[in-house]
C-alpha cells in the first residue's frame, strides 16, 4: 500500500503549494493558538482556496470549544478534523466530520484501547509524548511501542524527517506519515528543498 503524506503546519499559500506540487496528499492547518504553527481564519481561507482537487485539508484542534470549531467550520472546507488534546469520543464526533485522534505515546500507552475508545476516529495519529506540548516538539517516540495488529489506520508522526522517515515506514507500516518541523526553515515557515528531501525519502521507502 502507499504510504500517504501529511504535511502539517501549513502558514502560507506559498508553502501549501510547495507541498502540493511535490505530491503531499494533504495538508494541516493548526487552528491552537498557542502553537508557533497557528493560522488565523483568514489565511487559512486564502490557503484553501488556491489548492487543487483532491488534496485533503486537515485542520488541527487541542481542547477547542465547539463554538470556536465552528467558527472555522462556517468559513473554510475541512475534509478531516484532528484533535490533538484530550476529547472524547463524544467531542470528536460532534461535527459529523470524518476525524483522526492524535496520541502521544509513552511505554504504557495502550493503543488498542485507544482503537476502542475511538472506535469511530478514521485513523489513530501517533505523536510523541511530551509534558509541556500537545505536539509538535520534534521529538521521536520509540516505535516498536506500536503494535502491529491494530484495527484502524494508523499516521506516524513525531520528529520525522528526510533522514529517519524510510526507517519509520518499514518499521511500523504506517497508513500515512506526517511531517511539520522536518520540513522547516523555522517555526511555520517550509522549506521547499526539505519537502522535496522528504518526499523522495517516503517514494523510495514505497519502492523497497
Amino acid at each position: 500500500m502507499r504510504t500517504r503524506v501529511k504535511i502539517c503546519g501549513i502558514t502560507r499559500v506559498e508553502d501549501a503549494l510547495s507541498a502540493v506540487e511535490r505530491g503531499a496528499d494533504a495538508i494541516g492547518l493548526v487552528f491552537y493558538p498557542a502553537s508557533p504553527r497557528y493560522v488565523s481564519i483568514a489565511s487559512a481561507k486564502e490557503i484553501v482556496t488556491v489548492l487543487p482537487p483532491f488534496v485533503s485539508v486537515v485542520g488541527l484542534f487541542v481542547n477547542a470549544s465547539k463554538s470556536e470549531i465552528d467558527a472555522v467550520l462556517s468559513q473554510i472546507r475541512l475534509d478531516f478534523l484532528q484533535f490533538h488534546g484530550d476529547e472524547t469520543e463524544a467531542d470528536c464526533e460532534r461535527y459529523n466530520l470524518p476525524y483522526l485522534k492524535a496520541i502521544r505515546v509513552k511505554p504504557d500507552t495502550n493503543l488498542l484501547q485507544y482503537c476502542v475508545e475511538f472506535n469511530g476516529a478514521k485513523a489513530l495519529l501517533l505523536d510523541a509524548y511530551s509534558d509541556v506540548a500537545y505536539g509538535g516538539t520534534g521529538q521521536v517516540f520509540d516505535w516498536s511501542l506500536v503494535p502491529r495488529n491494530l484495527p484502524k489506520p494508523l499516521v506516524l508522526a513525531g520528529g520525522l524527517t528526510f533522514e529517519n522517515v524510510g526507517d519509520a515506514i518499514h518499521q511500523v507500516r504506517p497508513y500515512a506519515v506526517d511531517v511539520s518541523g522536518g520540513v522547516e526553515q523555522s517555526k511555520g515557515i517550509k522549506d521547499a528543498e526539505k519537502i522535496a528531501a522528504f518526499m523522495h525519502a517516503v517514494e523510495q521507502a514505497r519502492s523497497e
